[in-house]
């Protein structure tokens, strides 16, 4: 009975992320299989496909930003430029998802940069986002070219700013790296 307990508990998605970390460290990513990433996390290979679709997903949490994007868009005033609520939902995400799991984020980078197919899966989870910041614009009356053009810059600003956060040894906050990017942005634009 104390291992159902176990492959119920609240930190079961994180004992995965964290089993599946160590191993692909220790053997690399193509060596690692899903029944290991289990074995070493103490649960069941049904417990490890309620939380991901495969391994590459331990990586990148299956849909959730691209789901949460989508329902901030929804949910934001109807006043709120479509910039602004990218721009809130990214700050909410620093604080309450990326800086908890910053030294996971960091090993997990690592990974993504050097397999073909976890930089395609990441590219498509940034195209995902992309999509989702897009049609929730539309969806509230924007411009389909400005509701395009908007998601991009953001999701592009966003990727920018999470690359020098992770590369960041002085541990300066998310947060400040987004500003810091927006504020680049901004000079950059300015140029003309």
């Amino acid at each position: 009975m104390l291992v159902d307990m176990a492959r119920w508990a609240p930190d079961t998605r994180e004992r995965l992320r964290s089993a599946a970390l160590e191993l692909f460290a220790e053997r690399g990513f193509d060596a690692t299989t899903v029944p290991a990433i289990v074995e070493r996390a103490g649960l069941t290979r049904r417990t490890f496909f309620r939380h991901f679709s495969d391994k590459r997903e331990v990586f990148f949490g299956d849909d959730e930003i691209p789901a949460l994007a989508a329902a901030a868009v929804a949910a934001a005033p109807a006043g709120a430029t479509p910039f602004a609520i990218a721009w809130e939902g990214f700050h909410r995400l620093a604080a309450e998802r990326f800086e908890p799991r910053r030294a996971q984020m960091q090993a997990a980078r690592r990974f993504i940069e050097s397999e073909p197919a976890l930089r395609e899966r990441d590219l498509q989870k940034q195209a995902d986002l992309r999509d989702a910041l897009r049609d929730g614009y539309i969806a509230r009356g924007a411009d389909p070219f400005a509701a395009r053009v908007t998601a991009g810059v953001a999701v592009e600003l966003l990727q920018i700013a999470l690359e020098q956060w992770l590369a960041d040894d002085a541990g300066a906050p998310l947060t400040q790296h987004l500003a810091a990017v927006r504020a680049g942005m901004s000079d950059v634009l300015a140029e003309d």
